[in-house]
């Protein structure tokens, strides 16, 4: 089984530095997916309540028999939500049919409605209630993460946003970085609307170190530092996925990829979505 390296948290928690994400995973396909993913030794499973699946990924973990202390399990409060966070995280948990989430995220900060830092808020005591170990944020820019920690006790422990080589998102990173934030990528591989995995600097690289340019993509981000969770619905794509930690990308291919960033968004901008 491949031995997926742990990332330690600002909290003084660790979490695995590759998971599987679900994101438009269809509910009907999310339950033998994630079973699959469990058999090859995934152990972080990261959803969210808007992606409608939390039962599905529950259902799997449920049938795995695998100790909950082994499993590494994210979801978020949507934004709709961020005024009733403690129902919120309640039906999370009832639809995952667990007693505690190993992290629990604000979603989007939703700038206009400006109630993220309430939000983080009841977070906090979610937290002190013992029903996520650790709490972070995703998709928050370094304007709302200086008035969250500003107005707040707690730092965030992850702060999940959009990296991938045509998107870097350095100053977003640099922010995290200021307060100890580990980063984590969602869309790391572009999703297939980016041009992450076509350009010749990857495929190239690709060639020469033997693996496959989605393999060199994901090891870039290992090698940031990043946590990092692609989704697929197939078995040997999932396999695929996970062999990422029997290679490394040397100084100059790092800095190849890096040299792609564009600023090419496929999700939507943090700053104006609410």
């Amino acid at each position: 089984m491949t031995q997926i390296p742990d990332v330690t948290l600002n909290d003084g928690r660790t979490i695995p530095q590759f998971g599987l994400g679900v994101f438009l995973m269809e509910p009907g396909e999310t339950e033998r997916i994630v079973s699959e993913a469990l058999e090859l030794g995934y152990r972080h499973i990261d959803t969210a309540a808007i992606y409608k699946n939390e039962a599905e990924v529950g259902a799997a973990i449920a049938k795995s028999g695998i100790p909950r202390d082994e499993l590494y399990i994210t979801t978020k409060l949507w934004n709709s939500r961020q005024t009733d966070a403690h129902t919120a995280m309640r039906e999370s948990l009832d639809k995952l049919q667990l007693d505690r989430v190993d992290l629990y995220l604000i979603h989007w900060p939703t700038p206009e409605k400006d109630t993220y830092v309430g939000a983080w808020l009841d977070l906090e005591e979610i937290q002190a209630q013992g029903l996520a170990t650790s709490i972070g944020v995703s998709n928050f820019m370094p304007e709302h993460l200086d008035k969250l920690v500003a107005q707040s006790s707690v730092v965030p422990a992850i702060n999940q946003i959009e990296i991938h080589p045509t998107l870097q998102q350095r100053d977003a990173v640099a922010a995290n970085e200021k307060f100890g934030i580990v980063t984590e990528s969602w869309s790391p591989l572009g999703r297939g609307k980016a041009d992450d995995l076509t350009s010749p600097v990857v495929t190239e690289i690709a060639a020469a170190v033997g693996k496959t340019p989605a393999q060199v993509v994901l090891r870039w981000h290992v090698q940031k530092g990043y946590v990092v969770f692609p989704k697929s619905s197939r078995r040997e794509r999932l396999e695929e996925n996970m062999r990422i930690f029997d290679f490394s990308l040397a100084d100059d291919q790092m800095a190849a990829i890096d040299g792609l960033e564009a600023g090419t968004r496929v999700g939507p901008d943090p700053r104006t979505f609410n």
